[in-house]
């Protein structure tokens, strides 16, 4: 149980505590070899064909990306303190093989280097052993609160 003390509530402590650990994860750099798959069936809702009915209900490169994006993000879960998370800040991605809806996509990124403070994931997408993109993925570690909705815009 926290108590508070001369210096302020238990929560306001609390939330110091939370912000100087935050602070401190987006300064030190994860390590490298850090990786997370992802793997779903693509929906009709992730095709080409929602945006144009003209096209095929195949796999579109958002989607693809989007998954990508998941799998960089989840594979610095475990090393990420309360209050902290990452954002993507760039993609280099080749879209290289078509499936269509219902097909299982597995994608996968692992943390292969540092440019300045941004994180790069080599990342992939399968479907069995049919490569249907790779590229990189380039992210950020920032505190949560910077992207909160103030109260009074909600």
């Amino acid at each position: 149980m926290k108590l508070p003390d001369a210096t302020g509530s238990a929560d306001t402590q609390s939330r110091a505590e939370e912000s100087r650990l935050a602070d401190e994860a987006v300064e030190r750099r994860m390590p490298l070899g850090l990786e997370a798959s992802i793997e779903r069936v693509v929906p009709r809702e992730w095709t080409i064909a929602i945006y144009d009915p003209r096209l095929p209900p195949v796999f579109s490169t958002p989607a693809m990306i989007g998954m990508m994006e998941v799998a960089a993000a989840n594979s610095l879960l475990s090393e990420l303190p309360p209050g902290v998370i990452s954002l993507g800040t760039r993609i280099e991605v080749d879209h290289l093989k078509a499936v269509h809806e219902g097909a299982t996509v597995r994608a996968t990124a692992r943390l292969v280097a540092y440019q300045g403070r941004f994180l790069v994931f080599d990342v992939e997408a399968r479907c069995g052993e049919l490569l249907l993109g790779r590229g990189k993925v380039f992210r950020a570690i920032v505190q949560n609160k910077k992207f909160q909705v103030p109260s009074k815009e909600k």
